[in-house]
């Protein structure tokens, strides 16, 4: 059973997490594990962007739960109209920063409240459907499905398994499984709702919401799924 206000906390823990969310991704400070360690992250990165790269271009494309913009500037430069949702200011924010002059529209909403006001070419979002709560799911890739249009295409990232990327100083209790905690540079815990998927499972669960799509891991950290909607 979902815990209550665990909605409201994620939302707290990216808007006090935006500050050091790059520092994740570039592996920085609390994130650097050296640079044996680094380089395989950054390999599998490029193999995110390589699928990403197959992307042709497309007039209106939605990103769901944009944080910092990292994928942001890539949809941006393929997309004639971009759509970003997002609930943290924070995040938007330092998004809005990279991206000045860039054909983008910001909205700023719970993505569990938001509903779409039309459907998309192409539809993405990265490290966020490992956040979606079990009981949530359903609803959340029907509302992935009624943003795409027939024939639009969806694609997304996320992580593989619980060691992706964990700060240094972020013990890692064996004990939890889809409800997680996190501590964030100033030493604050938040708990969130974290839960990997396997390669089949995601197939089946996007077959289910009315995609077809093919699903891979990287290497190491990442899983990634490239789908056309029915």
């Amino acid at each position: 059973m979902e815990p209550a206000n665990v909605i409201d906390e994620m939302i707290a823990y990216y808007r006090a997490r935006a500050a050091e969310y790059d520092e994740w991704f570039y592996r920085q400070n609390r994130y650097d594990h050296g640079p044996e360690i680094n380089q395989l992250w950054f390999d599998d990165v490029a193999q995110l962007e390589a699928a990403f790269s197959t992307i042709e271009p497309v007039d209106d494309a939605l990103e769901l739960a944009a944080g910092t913009g990292i994928w942001t500037e890539k949809l941006a430069k393929i997309a004639k109209q971009l759509t970003v949702v997002d609930a943290s200011p924070e995040m938007i924010e330092i998004n809005r920063g990279k991206l000045p002059n860039a054909p983008v529209c910001y909205i700023q909403a719970n993505i569990f409240d938001w509903e779409p006001d039309r459907a998309y070419d192409l539809v993405f979002f990265s490290f966020w459907l490992s956040h979606v709560p079990p009981e949530r799911l359903d609803a959340f890739l029907a509302t992935v499905r009624q943003a795409t249009r027939p024939g639009g295409r969806l694609f997304i990232i996320d992580s593989r398994f619980e060691q992706t990327g964990a700060a240094r100083n972020n013990p890692l209790f064996e004990d939890e499984q889809t409800y997680r905690t996190r501590i964030l540079n100033d030493g604050n815990a938040y708990q969130i709702v974290k839960i990997y998927y396997e390669t089949e499972q995601l197939r089946k669960l996007l077959d289910k919401a009315g995609f077809d799509a093919d699903v891979h891991f990287t290497d190491r950290y990442f899983i990634y799924a490239s789908a056309i909607a029915r």
